[in-house]
């Protein structure tokens, strides 16, 4: 029997916010209403969330404050709710890790086509490693991860700069080492899904990750191509 969804519903409007609620519950999920940032925080300490619905602009802690509290510790996916529809800010709450928005106002029935959407992609992951998450370093090949920091140290302890996508994108493939992910898999894993924002960068940060960690990017030794199939790491990984 398939286990229900247990969402949670963020916004400082009560109206919004129970109407949401009603009608995801009556779609067959289990809902946790909150109107603000402390609500929220309170439900993740007692509760195991499958997806979040987050309103951005609220009073006190707003949503891409909350949203960065989360992506600190895990990856329940999130979608926002906004009055903002300027791409700038789009691609801020994207960066920040969130995995689809919503423009206010909207119709519950399009915010559950996207929370079905966003939680297909989910489940369609391969199983995680969590050494990644549980540990401060990770040593792969001739370099160490210390993920905390986010920094990169080759065996000389010399410092290699990563862009905040190339360390997720690192991070992902050494969460699941030996695992071939697609390119659709790791814009989840990444960024998240929304229209074209990030489609075409997996296989550039992918290059530009290859010519700072690879002897001979042309010739890749850690970061695998599988054709038609996406990218794996092939070294080995110990965390501690």
């Amino acid at each position: 029997m398939q286990e229900i969804a247990h969402i949670a519903v963020v916004d400082d409007h009560r109206d919004i916010r129970d109407l949401v609620g009603k009608y995801l519950i009556q779609q067959g999920y289990r809902v946790s209403l909150a109107e603000n940032g402390a609500a929220l925080r309170d439900i993740l300490e007692t509760s195991a969330l499958d997806l979040i619905v987050l309103d951005v602009m609220m009073p006190g802690e707003d949503g891409l404050s909350l949203c960065r509290h989360i992506r600190a510790s895990t990856q329940i996916p999130i979608i926002f709710l906004t009055a903002m529809a300027e791409d700038m800010d789009r691609i801020i709450g994207l960066e920040l890790g969130a995995d689809d928005y919503l423009v206010k106002p909207f119709v519950p029935r399009e915010l559950l086509a996207r929370i079905r959407a966003v939680l297909r992609r989910v489940n369609s992951l391969p199983p995680q490693t969590r050494q990644a998450i549980k540990s401060k370093v990770i040593r792969f090949d001739h370099w160490q991860l210390d993920v905390g920091r986010q920094e990169l140290t080759d065996s000389e302890g010399v410092g290699i700069a990563l862009s905040t996508a190339e360390f997720r994108l690192l991070t992902a493939l050494l969460e699941r080492p030996g695992l071939v992910l697609s390119r659709d898999q790791l814009l989840d894993l990444t960024a998240g899904r929304n229209g074209d924002v990030f489609d075409r960068s997996i296989d550039n940060h992918v290059s530009r990750l290859r010519k700072k960690i690879e002897i001979d990017p042309k010739k890749p030794s850690i970061i695998k191509t599988h054709w038609g199939g996406g990218y794996s790491l092939s070294s080995k990984v110990v965390s501690s």
